[in-house]
């Protein structure tokens, strides 16, 4: 039986209830990150690697590219340490990706017209309220997943080890701040999730619905690749400089008090990386972070797709 089908000829009946867009949209993330993950992984390392604040804490500072980078972690690490922090990362869609959808597709049929048509204004105010809502309530799982990721570096600059696994984080995490602690880095985090979303989930509803009813093209993988090109690159435009402000927040080390002790907070960091490092610090790890989210949304939305096709449900 073929994977890749037409929207009106789908493989199979079956309800279409909320429960079942949420498991495969949690499934499309899922096969979209295990694929692209050690982009995420790259980007973050770029992140945090010339942090001029983190000089007090004693780390060196360093200026290698993407490409440096990831050869570097695979070579003094090891190629499976490019998957570091994936446990998080799909405990994190497993609450993410299926409540961004659902509560997309809510705001989507609220500011629909007479027609059925959704204007990219009324898109992306649904992607902002939608991405937004859903990181703030996964929020926990990014830190988490940051701490992992960053944690090479820290032991390649003589740094003992902190954790082994994804459990410790979770202890360790709560023994510094309490449960108030899992949401440090949350403002920037939602923001950025925001950004991204109104890149992700708008433009690739708004770029798909527009191909499919200007030029006359059917719902094929070939319109969702398309859209997913596009909203890959606008999540990553409109998201860099939020991830690099979450990724700074969440990484900075902790003192008794809970708080960090690199930023105040968010705008401390926002003027301390511009001040010291320059604009462009913000866009730092942008072509992994496009290079990770292009592959990221096609693989994710032609398996939404497909897999919605295959069971008999409606494409987004």
């Amino acid at each position: 039986m073929p994977v890749l089908r037409n929207a009106d000829h789908p493989a199979s009946k079956t309800t279409d209830s909320i429960a079942a867009r949420y498991f495969v949209a949690v499934l499309g993330a899922w096969a979209a990150e295990a694929a692209t993950y050690p982009f995420d992984l790259t980007k973050t390392r770029l992140q945090i690697q010339s942090e001029v604040a983190a000089t007090k804490h004693g780390y060196q500072l360093e200026n290698h590219g993407m490409i440096k980078t990831a050869v570097g972690i695979a070579k003094q690490e090891g190629v499976l340490k490019l998957w570091t922090g994936l446990m998080p990362m799909f405990q994190r869609h497993a609450i993410y990706s299926g409540s961004r959808l659902i509560f997309y597709e809510y705001f989507r049929s609220y500011f629909k017209d007479e027609k059925g048509k959704v204007s990219l204004g009324a898109a992306s105010v649904g992607g902002l309220a939608a991405g937004s809502l859903a990181q703030l309530i996964a929020s926990p799982t990014d830190l988490v997943k940051v701490q992992m990721q960053a944690e090479g570096r820290r032991l390649l600059q003589g740094k003992p080890a902190r954790f082994s696994n994804c459990r410790q984080v979770y202890v360790m995490l709560y023994a510094q701040g309490g449960l108030k602690g899992f949401w440090r880095g949350a403002v920037p985090n939602v923001q950025r999730a925001a950004l991204v979303n109104m890149g992700d989930l708008a433009a690739y509803d708004f770029t798909k619905q527009y191909l499919i009813r200007e030029f006359g093209l059917a719902d094929t993988p070939l319109v969702h690749g398309a859209a997913a090109f596009t909203a890959g690159f606008v999540a990553a435009v409109m998201g860099t400089p939020a991830d690099v402000i979450k990724t700074r927040l969440m990484n900075q080390p902790v003192g008794p008090d809970g708080r960090g002790t690199l930023y105040r907070g968010m705008i401390d960091c926002l003027q301390q990386s511009v001040r010291n490092e320059g604009i462009l610090s913000l866009y730092k790890g942008f072509l992994p972070l496009w290079m990770r989210l292009g592959p990221w949304a096609l693989i994710n939305w032609i398996a939404f797709e497909n897999i919605m096709l295959a069971i008999g449900g409606h494409t987004f």
